[in-house]
């Protein structure tokens, strides 16, 4: 089994975590409000920032021998630029303040995955943050378009206020072809046992932010 494989079943637990966050339950089934998404359009605002960021500190901290991710990295970083700003964008064309959404404090939960992400690539290994590449692109295969659709049809908005779920969902599925290939080069167990590691915190740190999002302070946040 190629190791690509091996990080989507040595993960199932931590998906199935957050696949049973409520709200996500509640997207797919057409019952989440405005307010709701409003409130998750926030979150994503606050750990997309980071996105570039944090690959230029993955690209920095690779060591030689791995070059060739280096240089992977390099596209990653030229195709994730401004995606904060389409959540922006959405949130607009919501109704809301966007610059207040530009303004406001992230959940707790969204603080401690960013921070943990920062952690993960500076203290412990750059090769840890593919465990949140993983993440975060294989559930924007999965849920993002499906998700997109449920909510647009519930709450009647426009196009325009879904760029980050729908073009995010599209890109992704081009993403996560060329994640499979480079996660397919890691063949050191050591290397491998990392990015599984952190692939399941990342789950579950993830899905912390989904079952925050019902919260008073989330949806303060997005009034």
């Amino acid at each position: 089994m190629n190791f690509y494989n091996q990080l989507q079943q040595a993960t199932q637990s931590g998906r199935e975590y957050l696949l049973a966050s409520p709200i996500i339950g509640k997207c797919l089934q057409g019952e989440i409000s405005l307010e709701e998404y409003v409130a998750f359009l926030h979150q994503a605002y606050h750990h997309v920032k980071h996105t570039s960021p944090l690959l230029m500190a993955t690209g920095a901290r690779l060591p030689e021998s791995k070059e060739w991710l280096r240089v992977a990295v390099a596209e990653y970083i030229e195709e994730e630029q401004g995606h904060q700003e389409w959540i922006l964008n959405d949130i607009a064309a919501c109704g809301f303040d966007k610059e207040k959404a530009r303004r406001s404090t992230p959940l707790f939960a969204t603080e401690v995955m960013v921070a943990y992400a920062y952690d993960m690539v500076n203290r412990v290994s750059p090769l840890g943050f593919f465990g949140m590449v993983n993440v975060l692109e294989g559930t924007s295969i999965n849920l993002a378009l499906l998700a997109a659709e449920k909510v647009q049809s519930r709450l009647g908005l426009p196009d325009s206020a879904f760029s980050y779920l729908k073009s995010h969902g599209e890109l992704d599925k081009q993403h996560i072809q060329f994640f499979e290939g480079l996660m397919n080069r890691i063949e050191d167990p050591e290397e491998q046992a990392l990015i599984i590691h952190a692939a399941n915190n990342f789950y579950r740190l993830y899905g912390n932010i989904f079952r925050e999002l019902a919260s008073a302070q989330a949806l303060a946040l997005a009034s």
